[in-house]
């Protein structure tokens, strides 16, 4: 099932500083807080949701590893039972004056007076899709299907029954909130009846049951450019969550996640492999052919006297640029492994002797720096 990017969840953008999400997670926090939502599920998982993307994105190996890798990343880090989380109003403030948590709890300020909730924007959502390494390289379409929230066709997402409509909430008349004494404060909460919507419905559409939204499965075709890499995203305007009461729809990113390749690796732009050679060609020199990621094989000079990891460069056979026009492309390196013989028949160590003879192998090497 699709799972929200965290940043949507907290409402800041990726390049957010700590305080940005701290502030953030606060007041989604003080809004959806158990003690202050009793009975309301709906507010609960929200206040899971935004604990958990707050322990994801204020911790910074967290972070950097979720904005590299998303949610396979974390290695379970995110999964955790965030219900019991600040039970205790204090910890959000971390030292604020009484004056703050008394204007979030009773009524203080203008977050109070909620009024009536018009059109608001839905929920983005986050799929992760896997594709093969080739196809990071070159682009692909791959189809996927998701589960999202769609405004009722019955009812055009208002929730009401055709031919009725919606009535002002008799119990906080339209303002969405209650108010009840305690002491010397007055203390605000959600109203019961119409859950802060400040209206209620009496004939509610027999679709959505007055929601005006559906759940909906949905099959779409993506295009993934060439050049992706894992962790890049890609964003589906308009295919996440319907907002409520007929609100626009968010979007849908799709986070790629790229299969290792047998024979190379990609740094960047540019792709390395590994390629055996045989102690003779690299003593003389010789001419071999070596397989790109385009299924060409490649004609490479080798020049006599190579020694063991050398490493030799294809220009523009590497990556190409990803969304550039210029049809860029990065290189691929050859690193040469040179193989020396295991087993030699008479013929074949009689002849390695005599080159030796004639090379003067040195029997007492002088170690050499590591830097050499």
């Amino acid at each position: 099932m699709a799972k929200r990017d965290y940043y949507e969840v907290l409402g800041v953008s990726k390049g957010a500083s700590m305080d940005e999400i701290k502030k953030a997670y606060r007041k989604l926090a003080v809004a959806n807080h158990p003690d202050k939502n009793p009975g309301d599920s709906a507010a609960e998982e929200r206040f899971k949701e935004a604990s958990e993307a707050y322990e994801v994105l204020s911790n910074e190996q967290k972070r950097q590893a979720y904005d590299q890798y998303g949610f396979a990343g974390l290695d379970g880090a995110g999964a955790q039972d965030y219900s019991n989380v600040y039970r205790d109003f204090s910890d959000l403030f971390g030292g604020g004056g009484l004056g703050d948590i008394f204007g979030s709890f009773f009524g203080g300020g203008q977050r109070s007076q909620q009024g009536r909730r018009g059109p608001s924007a839905g929920s983005s959502l986050r799929y992760d899709v896997e594709i093969d390494f080739k196809d990071a390289v070159f682009g692909t379409k791959v189809e996927i299907s998701f589960a999202h929230h769609v405004h009722c066709s019955t009812c055009s997402g208002s929730g009401v029954k055709s031919g009725s409509g919606r009535k002002v909430c008799p119990t906080c008349n339209g303002v969405g909130q209650v108010r009840r004494n305690s002491g010397f404060f007055s203390i605000a909460s959600t109203c019961p009846t119409c859950n802060g919507e400040g209206y209620v419905i009496e004939n509610p559409c027999d679709d959505c049951h007055g929601t005006g939204l559906k759940r909906k499965q949905q099959k779409v075709k993506v295009t993934i450019p060439a050049g992706v890499d894992t962790g890049n995203r890609i964003s589906l305007s308009g295919m996440g969550d319907a907002g409520p009461n007929g609100g626009p729809s968010g979007d849908l990113f799709v986070y790629v996640n790229v299969r290792p390749h047998s024979y190379f690796e990609r740094s960047g732009n540019d792709l390395y492999c590994q390629i055996p050679i045989s102690f003779t060609q690299a003593a003389l020199g010789a001419t071999i052919e070596v397989l790109t990621i385009d299924d060409v094989k490649v004609k490479v000079a080798i020049p006599a006297g190579t020694q063991n990891g050398k490493v030799l460069r294809l220009r523009g056979k590497g990556v190409p640029h990803l969304r550039s026009s210029s049809n860029q492309r990065g290189d691929q390196y050859i690193k040469l492994i040179v193989e020396t013989p295991k087993r030699l028949n008479r013929e074949a160590k009689k002849l390695m002797g005599q080159l030796a003879e004639v090379l003067g192998e040195n029997e007492r090497p002088t170690p050499v720096p590591f830097n050499d």
